[in-house]
């Protein structure tokens, strides 16, 4: 067979609609996709007492990643007198566990104080904690990868900025730990 003539079978009406429709909706997946953050933190706000610096979610999540520091998050760090391997440890301790399970956590008795422990290093800049705005982060965190971390409901934040209070963050990532290890 001819590739005109397999050409010419495939142009009929049939094959051109289902390619319509096909073409349609990778686009409206891709809109989706890349839309679904449009809305999540940019910038953290660094908080360890009176110091305070700002850096961007991107450089937090490759720290977190890599464990490599930009120029402005170590000297963040060092002005704070942090260490970077506890800092990035604590931002990436996981509560793992099945989704669903951690969504009716969420909405039990027990999700304010997990939201309410999460909310002590993760907030809005200069602001009361929005509990469902984080509840809302710590949800899409949990729909993304099944577990929750500090780092998931920075990136996740529905706000183009968030305060991360460094100075607080290695005793909730304890808590948050004996927390993971009763779930």
């Amino acid at each position: 067979m001819q590739i005109s003539q397999i050409f010419n079978r495939l142009n009929n009406s049939k094959f051109t609609k289902l390619l319509s429709q096909t073409v349609a909706l990778g686009v409206s997946a891709f809109v989706l996709l890349s839309t679904t953050n449009a809305n999540a933190a940019e910038q953290v706000v660094l908080k360890y007492g009176t110091f305070q610096g700002q850096v961007s979610v991107q450089e937090l999540s490759q720290f977190t990643e890599t464990g490599k520091t930009t120029p402005t998050l170590q000297a963040y760090l060092d002005a704070a007198q942090q260490d970077p391997a506890v800092a990035r440890k604590a931002l990436k301790a996981p509560i793992k566990a099945d989704p669903a399970f951690l969504n009716n956590l969420l909405s039990s008795w027990a999700g304010p104080i997990l939201v309410n422990q999460i909310g002590e290093v993760v907030h809005p800049p200069a602001g009361q904690l929005d509990q469902q705005a984080l509840r809302s982060a710590l949800s899409t965190s949990i729909q993304q990868n099944g577990e929750v971390t500090l780092l998931g409901a920075i990136q996740n934040y529905p706000n183009t900025s968030v305060e991360l209070e460094g100075d607080r963050l290695i005793s909730v990532y304890e808590r948050l730990s004996s927390l993971a290890e009763l779930l």
